[in-house]
């Protein structure tokens, strides 16, 4: 029989900075083509080159999400999953919204989640990953390396839960899937509360996630149970209009849409 003691573990900071060629040998890989390394300013979108890992995970999301989609407008040749890329990505996502609330949204998202995990996954990670600080601390530390590619660069921070400061969350530093929707329906629909609710309904793993709309970071806290829809600023959020003119934000309106339906 073995005995695992959980014990405080201290990550080492991974920070996603390196150069397009040290991405290509590094564990925790970038994926930005900018030259500087990093995420472009707001109001501009970030250029980034994706690897096989990205091109899979991209062609897999999206394959599970046609599912739920409506159908494109102009008919356009099926892709092969090599040829599938971020636009069409987030272009899936925004056809499962059509015709869909906001709850029924979500529960496409919870849908298409579980669908990727072989049978009783759930139950086993409960089992795993029991709702502690070093599970917490842990998930943190495995989002960066396994999320960039939907997200962007990211790094571990600490975050105070329970009036316990740990290093559980995650600072995702300019959100590659709200910079290319330009919808803060999507991101609160089709991200946020999904995420969240999968992991703290389907895994007993607390997660709070807080969009930042003004820099489009965002704040991942692992161990933090998150508020009710209703008691979240993100209920009253308006659309983007002013860092994505012309997109799907609504200028006439002071809360996104997609929020209230």
């Amino acid at each position: 029989m073995v005995v695992l003691s959980f014990q405080p573990v201290q990550f080492p900071r991974t920070d996603c900075r390196c150069s397009v060629r040290q991405a290509r040998v590094a564990t925790t890989r970038c994926i930005i083509a900018e030259p500087s390394g990093v995420p472009a300013p707001l109001g501009e979108k970030t250029k980034y080159n994706d690897g096989l890992f990205a091109k899979v995970f991209m062609s897999l999301f999206a394959r599970k999400m046609e599912k739920f989609a409506a159908k494109e407008v102009k008919k356009n040749k099926k892709k092969e999953w090599w040829e599938i890329d971020y636009e069409n990505f987030v272009d899936v996502s925004k056809r499962v919204m059509q015709g869909r609330s906001r709850l029924q949204q979500q529960q496409a998202v919870r849908e298409v989640l579980l669908s990727m995990l072989p049978p009783g996954a759930p139950a086993q990670f409960r089992k795993m990953f029991p709702p502690t600080k070093w599970a917490a601390e842990f998930n943190a530390a495995l989002t960066v390396p396994f999320f960039h590619w939907l997200v962007g660069p990211s790094e571990v921070v600490e975050v105070e839960v329970n009036g316990v400061k740990q290093r559980s969350g995650v600072l995702i530093k300019k959100c590659r899937y709200l910079e290319n929707s330009g919808c803060v329906g999507m991101c609160v629909n089709m991200c946020k509360i999904p995420t969240q609710d999968f992991f703290t309904k389907e895994f007993g793993l607390p997660l709070t996630m807080t969009p930042n709309f003004e820099d489009m970071s965002c704040e991942m806290a692992y161990g933090r149970v998150p508020p009710p829809f209703e008691e979240d600023p993100v209920a009253k959020q308006s659309c983007l209009t002013e860092i994505f003119a012309g997109s799907m934000a609504n200028p006439n309106s002071k809360v996104c849409p997609k929020l209230q339906a």
